[in-house]
């Protein structure tokens, strides 16, 4: 099966694997980093939200209720969403170390270490039929228990925020890959704006110091790109 990232920058992905289309932080209403518009999705089979924060809710109400999708959040955010015009019975609202199942895909909720309003922060860690395994950290700062993830889990991709200020920094990001233990690494969270990391360059040199093994894969926003 082909794995197919389309990033939009920020935290905002699109992976089409096979006939499953999963959407991660769709922010693109006030996004400066994309051109692409929310309405450019236009078959989705799951949306995840990996906390509450506007710039990674983005437009998942308004994905969701064009494609069908259901969305995965954490449960204390389940009454915003339905606020929003989310049918209830189209969304799972789940918390740390529950595993749910959508279109055959397993999709673990797992901890990150940064603020929210309603809920707790969250991760992912996303299975396929074929076992390929993303960890998709969301905004969150390095911790010990990434190495639990590595271990419990065969990752193939992590997707790993290394802007600074508000979530790890490179240095960090690249330590999480030691950890992880992932093969490819996708780093995200950064260029967005002034204030964070405007490029990927002392990742990829971290990375190659901490986790020789990983390969950094640094998606160009908008170009759709197979990752194995």
């Amino acid at each position: 099966m082909n794995h197919i990232f389309t990033w939009n920058g920020h935290s905002n992905f699109v992976i089409e694997s096979g006939e499953k289309t999963v959407v991660i932080d769709p922010f693109f209403e006030g996004n400066p980093s994309t051109t692409a518009k929310w309405t450019s999705i236009s078959k989705a089979d799951v949306v995840l939200i990996t906390h509450d924060h506007g710039d990674h809710v983005g437009q998942a109400a308004e994905i969701c209720n064009t494609t069908g999708a259901t969305l995965v959040c954490i449960f204390d955010f389940v009454p915003s969403m339905i606020d929003q015009g989310i049918a209830s019975d189209k969304i799972i609202g789940m918390n740390m170390g529950g595993t749910v199942e959508v279109a055959g895909i397993k999709i673990k909720m797992v901890q990150a270490a940064h603020s929210c309003s309603e809920g707790s922060p969250a991760g992912f860690i996303v299975t396929y039929e074929d076992d390929f395994c993303i960890y998709c950290a969301g905004d969150t700062a390095l911790f010990s228990s990434m190495e639990l993830f590595g271990k419990f889990n065969n990752i193939d991709v992590a997707m790993l925020p290394t802007g600074g200020w508000f979530t790890m920094d490179s240095n960090d990001a690249a330590y999480a890959c030691k950890l992880l233990g992932c093969k490819n690494a996708i780093p995200m969270h950064w260029g967005t704006f002034p204030i964070l990391e405007q490029n990927t360059a002392n990742f990829t040199a971290e990375v190659a110091k901490y986790a020789p093994e990983c390969k950094v894969t640094e998606l160009v926003i908008g170009e759709p790109t197979e990752v194995a």
